[in-house]
């Protein structure tokens, strides 16, 4: 079964550590769409589960101008507009814990990550999805920003909550 990506129930967090204070990019403008089929309370992993995950990148904002043109302009969002997400393997951790392997595209380069995920359906008809991972900007071509006295940790926490629809 299909399910629509809900931009408006989900939502990306990315948080960035600096020598002053944290630095929080969120984002509600998640698309894209999962292609899974459910047994009970979770996936029936003997079928391929498939998932394209689409961020604009101009809006990635942390609320701060100065911050979010710098965000800009190190993420070069006219050059390379959309971060990507495609799911290539999942696997069971017991319950409705799940093992999920897919390649991030980001600035241009692309990535294998591995992270655990929560996955949970409500009527049937709405996935929940909500997983965390620690990325390192370097593996991306992106150098960590300074701007005047701030400077900012290569290790950014990204974390999303897809809520999606069946389609149909």
């Amino acid at each position: 079964m299909k399910y629509r990506i809900i931009p408006e129930r989900s939502r990306l967090w990315a948080l960035a550590r600096s020598s002053l204070h944290p630095i929080q990019v969120e984002t509600g403008a998640v698309g894209g769409f999962i292609d899974a089929q459910m047994a009970g309370e979770g996936l029936d992993l003997s079928f391929p589960t498939r998932s394209e995950i689409e961020v604009p990148s101009q809006d990635l904002k942390t609320g701060n101008f100065l911050y979010d043109r710098e965000l800009a302009r190190q993420l070069e969002v006219s050059r390379y507009p959309v971060v990507r997400g495609v799911l290539t393997a999942v696997s069971g951790l017991g319950g409705q814990r799940y093992q999920v392997r897919a390649r991030l595209l980001l600035h241009g380069v692309e990535h294998e990550l591995e992270a655990a995920a929560t996955l949970s359906q409500a009527h049937g008809q709405t996935l929940l999805v909500e997983g965390e991972q620690t990325i390192d900007m370097r593996d991306f071509a992106l150098n960590p920003p300074r701007l005047l006295m701030l400077q900012v940790y290569p290790e950014v926490r990204v974390r999303m909550r897809i809520v999606a629809d069946a389609e149909g």
